[in-house]
């Protein structure tokens, strides 16, 4: 559980847009956001625990279309966080449902192929990838994983919500413009490290 919260817990594009969600959306919006990166975490976590060699090696190996896909993607996202106007009192994240905020942070943070390294690396280092184990032991791994990442975005979307009644249009305006251009930023620098 502590692997699945401390991969979830730096700030990247999709803890901002799971902020950005939980403001306009409420709490539901930006859980359902950070279920998905949970459920990708759980996947790389599965590759990571369970020595799934030649998935991991095709990710890796493909790793720069899924860099330029998810570069796009958080870019279109960036560019809609921007243009979009806000409105109090919203059920859902304005633009599309709870099933949509899943899949695309599920999408996202699958076509980040290094947070499969990031597992391997934090699984060697506390010793889990020389652990002989089978099946069952590896696949209470995964859940941690799972359980450790949701409880973490669980924590964020519900903090977050918290403030959006002290936020007025005005504010909102705001945090669709600052964390577009958080999301575009991080959209220009997944294209730029394929094209350099």
């Amino acid at each position: 559980m502590l692997v699945g919260a401390a991969i979830a817990a730096p700030v990247g594009p999709i803890g901002v847009l799971c902020i950005r969600r939980s403001l306009l959306g409420g709490r539901a919006a930006g859980f359902a956001s950070g279920l998905g990166a949970a459920t990708a975490d759980a996947a790389y976590g599965a590759i990571a625990a369970l020595g799934l060699t030649s998935i991991a090696a095709f990710l890796v190996g493909h790793q720069s279309w899924l860099r330029l896909g998810g570069g796009a993607f958080l870019l279109l996202l960036g560019h809609r966080s921007i243009m979009q106007k806000p409105v109090l009192g919203a059920v859902g994240d304005l633009e599309i449902g709870w099933w949509s905020a899943y899949a695309s942070t599920l999408v996202l943070t699958i076509t980040n192929p290094m947070t499969i390294l990031s597992f391997a690396a934090v699984f060697a280092g506390l010793g889990l990838a020389n652990l002989q184990r089978g099946y069952a032991t590896g696949g209470m791994l995964v859940l941690g994983v799972f359980i450790g990442s949701a409880l973490w975005w669980a924590l964020l979307s519900t903090l977050t919500s918290l403030l959006r009644s002290r936020l007025d249009v005005q504010a909102l305006r705001w945090v669709n413009r600052i964390s577009g251009g958080v999301i575009l930023g991080y959209g220009l620098a997944a294209v730029a490290s394929v094209i350099w």
